[in-house]
């Protein structure tokens, strides 16, 4: 699955494995968990291959994107298995731990309805959608799905996941360059609520194409 925020470009796949990590065996439940990277010319500076081990904003992102994603899905539902959510940056301009985390949930479900054709789990897996969006302050104005100009110029960036039934899964506020009041996070709360809802909206068209 392809996702695409402006210049922003992630390769979202899914896979399903009949094993679940070590300390979780035995649990009769499953896991669902994601792996992130942004290929070497997704910037414009050449990004160097990790080939080692995760760096910590890789790995701040992965858990975010696997949190998320536990979030809407009734792991005892799985059985013991694993489904991983690979989420590569194929060209990043901003916002790109929002669109892994959005792009990923349509791949779950593509992972979902495969699973459900094989028998290896019910239709009663999931029980919201999720999505991601950021907001930020730039300027004094507050705006939506911030690209890279915008974010490293934000007196304050909001990073918001949320699922269909309005709940909030994350909240990552931080002032950058300037503190917010109440009043602040709240307007960015509204204004991320409705950028959600439109993510929402068009997650549910393209499974439409894509899941019976």
């Amino acid at each position: 699955m392809l996702i695409r925020a402006g210049g922003t470009h992630v390769l979202c796949t899914a896979s399903i494995e009949e094993t679940v990590p070590a300390w979780r065996a035995g649990s009769g439940a499953g896991w669902v968990t994601a792996e992130y990277d942004m290929l070497p010319g997704a910037t414009p500076q050449r990004r160097p291959r990790d080939r080692a081990r995760s760096d910590g904003r890789t790995q701040e992102i992965q858990r975010l994107i696997g949190r998320s994603l536990r979030a809407v899905v009734d792991l005892t539902r799985l059985g013991e298995r694993t489904i991983t959510l690979d989420c590569d940056v194929l060209q990043a301009d901003g916002g790109t731990r929002t669109a892994a985390v959005t792009g990923a949930y349509v791949a779950l479900c593509d992972a979902l309805a495969e699973g459900r054709r094989r028998g290896l789990w019910g239709d009663d897996v999931l029980h919201a959608g999720v999505a991601a969006v950021s907001v930020g302050r730039v300027d004094g104005a507050l705006r939506l799905d911030l690209d890279y100009r915008e974010d490293v110029a934000a007196e304050v960036d909001c990073n918001l996941v949320m699922t269909t039934r309005g709940e909030w899964v994350e909240v990552q506020a931080t002032g950058e360059r300037a503190s917010y009041t109440d009043a602040d996070l709240t307007a960015m709360l509204a204004l991320g609520r409705r950028g959600l809802e439109r993510l929402f909206e068009l997650q549910r068209a393209a499974l439409a194409e894509r899941v019976p």
